[in-house]
């Protein structure tokens, strides 16, 4: 995968969702370093240098083999403003999976952003990189995530009972996923 860094991987009516620039990382690191962004993701805030090797990753992102990941920043339109990010991973090579993720600046929240740039991101996973099934895993608590993938006619394929620990408290975990066919089915009867 290769393109221009302002160039969007792909964009929505509200939502430019395109690989993370240099001058992103203010923005990027004032909400990655929230603790509320890290109560579901089992990991405290990373350190100073952590965050910025994270971020510093994310420019070189493929999909080519089995862990591999594609990390877009998602852009308001209207003022460019970085709202979060959405990433796809490659689960599987041979089974054509991807794991859907995305996290967002809490103050943006309860605007329908996640939910447009996740929408936007599973359809570029099927139509540009030919993924025949996207899956999401959340915490079970995390009812803002379990929103997003529902609102989307994802499918809960699995209720995971307290299979991670984080600081000695057990979680629970949802799997919900879609298939290529289905999710084509759904943008046939939503355009009709």
């Amino acid at each position: 995968m290769t393109s221009n860094d302002a160039e969007p991987l792909t964009s929505t009516e509200r939502l430019i969702l395109r690989r993370f620039v240099p001058e992103d990382f203010e923005a990027y690191s004032a909400y990655r370093s929230l603790p509320e962004i890290y109560r579901y993701l089992y990991s405290d805030p990373p350190s100073e240098e952590e965050m910025r090797e994270r971020f510093d990753a994310s420019f070189n992102t493929r999909l080519s083999e089995n862990g591999d990941v594609v990390r877009c920043a998602v852009i308001r339109r209207e003022d460019d403003t970085l709202l979060g990010q959405v990433s796809l991973k490659l689960a599987s090579k041979a089974a054509l999976q991807a794991e859907l993720g995305y996290i967002f600046n809490p103050a943006y929240a309860g605007k329908g952003y996640a939910t447009e740039a996740a929408e936007a991101f599973i359809t570029l996973g099927f139509e540009r990189f030919g993924f025949h099934r996207v899956f999401a895993r959340l915490d079970a608590k995390n009812a803002g995530s379990v929103g997003v993938v529902e609102r989307l006619g994802l499918r809960r394929e699995a209720h995971l009972i307290e299979n991670d620990r984080f600081n000695g408290v057990w979680g629970d975990e949802y799997v919900y996923a879609v298939l290529s066919r289905e999710w084509a089915a759904r943008a046939r009867s939503r355009a009709g």
